[in-house]
């Protein structure tokens, strides 16, 4: 694992799932990060409901955090296993 990958990953396992209280990190929400070229991120993660009303602002939340990472340029970041998964990754990935 890169350097920047483990940086990425650490700070997006720290997000707080406002329904239980616990971390992405503890609820094992994030499948994975790649970086796809330098300083181009891929992070997949699974809600912790197919039906996760608040799932376009958990995925929001990873794409900041991931930015806020030094050397990160940009972050995609891709929902797994929610009913509207292909309309929220559209979203937060825009632009």
């Amino acid at each position: 694992m890169t350097e920047l990958k483990e940086k990425v990953q650490r700070e997006v396992e720290k997000i707080l799932d406002p329904e239980t209280g616990l971390t992405f990190g503890e609820m094992r929400l994030i499948k994975s990060v790649e970086e796809m070229e330098p300083g181009v991120m891929k992070i997949e993660f699974v809600p912790s409901s197919p039906f996760c009303p608040l799932v376009f602002r958990l995925a929001l939340n990873v794409r900041r955090a991931a930015e806020n990472v030094e050397g990160v340029k940009r972050a995609y970041v891709y929902c797994r296993g929610h009913t509207m998964e292909d309309s929220i990754n559209r979203m937060v990935n825009r632009g």
